[in-house]
């Protein structure tokens, strides 16, 4: 046989693997209900005739079924999104329901080692059934599918995002839990493991909806970071959160054009109301402060007390964790101190510096919150904030209580490299109002007019919560007016150190877990 005819047998043998993967009848079957394939999802998510497949020949190491696993359900290699090197895996629901199994993870646990060997992002496409049965039911199978060592062990080295595109069980759901960006479709389940398990092991009839929909983990959970309306919308996120990222930990973020404009933005003013009890919409004070009035923000609805969101300003990736009037006030929550440490370490690992907006009025305070581990939870953000090592920022707009005004970057004594205020702004212990109701209860409720002498009494103690007794003693490094926010930021990401570490060294945090 000559070198022709076996290319002409090899090409042959790899179109079939890749056009018809786990058979035309499964192919079929999903074009019924216009779905998509795994190639059809990494097709969309690289720049045209970028993908560079690994693994083509990949199949089961069970005899019985080398000759139907093509790719042994998973599908992965490397390609460009806008221009930048990405690897990506994906589960190939036409092979074994995108089961994992000894070959299909060894396959995913190489493309994931060449990402962070070449300092690549990693993109997972995730819908799977879970472990492949019968092959893991013994010990011998099921000792060869261990959780994967090479995604565990990754330590933000590179950024990892996922999608979960179909109901997705086991491996595919342990792998969302390692990603620093996760955004699930509607319509999935995302999952331990299926309804039909949890009924057989423990009788309980759920749906898929109920176990793992995108309301449970958009709300309740905050596993995932945004909610997509189908495929196309899921990959568009990934390209625009994999925009605000460098390529690895040892590199910073691209820094775009900016149009350069350092005037004073006196729309801040109808922006934020004087009376700190009056609520605003915080994202139109972000979006103004940004180049491209945009930000990028994630777990929009859990912890919805604060904000959490990447932005650019002076074309510089930012990331913004700001208060949120409109929810509790804006106090923090177990589940906001949550999604604030998390953030925070995904920015100090990849290089973002942070800008604390305040207008907190303290920890909530109940029964609930402290059964839900406020303690932990608080602590757990600040410790966070105390191994942060990339530049910070803290504005305090109208109030900053008690310890919520440190656990929000407030102090320079805490590692911020810049706190100033707005002059309006209260600061202090606690809400004068609730002081003077705790402290001097016994006398108001003797008081002739106890209306009259509470209005007296935060009179006294408000006189010195103004910014400009911190910043008398320099624990505030300026007062700024409203109008001059957005050009002091701009003016002040010239001034910041933002650098990355030397290649291989990691931060603290970057070894924090994913998920809390």
């Amino acid at each position: 046989m000559s070198q022709q005819d076996i290319s002409k047998e090899f090409q042959a043998r790899r179109a079939r693997i890749r056009e018809e993967m786990g058979g035309p009848h499964r192919l079929e079957r999903i074009r019924a209900r216009n779905g998509w394939t795994i190639r059809d999802r990494i097709d969309t998510l690289f720049d045209p005739d970028s993908f560079t497949e690994i693994g083509t020949f990949a199949r089961s190491s069970r005899p019985e079924d080398k000759d139907d696993t093509p790719g042994d359900g998973k599908i992965g290699g490397i390609g460009h999104v806008d221009g930048r090197p990405v690897c990506v895996v994906g589960d190939d629901v036409t092979v074994r329901h995108g089961s994992s199994s000894e070959v299909s993870s060894k396959r995913m646990d190489r493309i994931y080692k060449m990402a962070v060997e070449n300092g690549h992002p990693f993109v997972y496409f995730g819908e799977t059934g879970g472990a492949r049965l019968p092959d893991t039911l013994d010990s011998e199978g099921f000792s060869l599918v261990t959780p994967s060592i090479e995604i565990s062990a990754r330590g933000r080295a590179i950024p990892m995002a996922a999608a979960i595109l179909g109901r997705s069980f086991g491996g595919s759901s342990f792998k969302s839990a390692m990603a620093d960006f996760v955004v699930q479709t509607k319509g999935s389940c995302l999952a331990v493991t299926s309804p039909r398990v949890v009924e057989v092991a423990i009788g309980e009839i759920v749906g898929f909806e109920e176990l793992g929909g995108v309301d449970v983990h958009d709300r309740i959970t905050g596993q995932i970071d945004r909610v997509a309306e189908d495929e196309n919308d899921a990959i568009e996120l990934i390209k625009q959160w994999l925009g605000y990222m460098p390529a690895n930990a040892w590199e910073v973020p691209v820094r775009q054009e900016w149009d350069g404009d350092l005037g004073p933005d006196e729309a801040m003013y109808d922006l934020v109301p004087t009376r700190r009890t009056r609520g605003y919409d915080m994202r139109r004070v972000l979006r103004s402060l940004t180049d491209d009035g945009e930000i990028f923000e994630l777990k929009p609805n859990f912890g919805r007390s604060t904000i959490t969101a990447l932005g650019r300003i002076a074309g510089r990736t930012v990331g913004f964790v700001a208060s949120n009037p409109m929810y509790y006030a804006g106090a923090l929550t177990p589940e906001s101190c949550d999604k604030d440490t998390a953030f925070v370490c995904q920015c100090d690992a990849f290089n973002i510096p942070l800008i604390f907006l305040q207008d907190v009025p303290g920890f909530l305070v109940g029964k609930k919150v402290e059964h839900d581990r406020v303690l932990s939870k608080a602590i757990m953000f600040q410790q966070a904030l105390t191994h942060c090592q990339v530049p910070r920022i803290t504005l305090v707009m109208r109030k900053a209580f008690g310890l919520a005004y440190f656990s929000l970057g407030g102090s320079n004594r805490l590692g911020a490299n810049s706190v100033v205020a707005w002059p309006g702004a209260e600061i202090g212990f606690m809400d004068p109002q609730v002081g003077v109701n705790v402290v001097y209860a016994d006398e108001l409720k003797k008081a002739v007019d106890p209306d009259a002498e509470r209005a007296r009494l935060i009179g006294e103690w408000t006189v010195d919560t103004g910014p400009f007794g911190a910043a008398g003693i320099m624990e505030i490094d300026e007062v700024i007016d409203p109008a001059e926010t957005r050009s002091w930021l701009r003016r002040h990401m010239d001034y910041l150190k933002i650098e990355a570490p030397p290649q291989g060294v990691r931060k603290p945090l970057a070894y924090w877990p994913t998920c809390y």
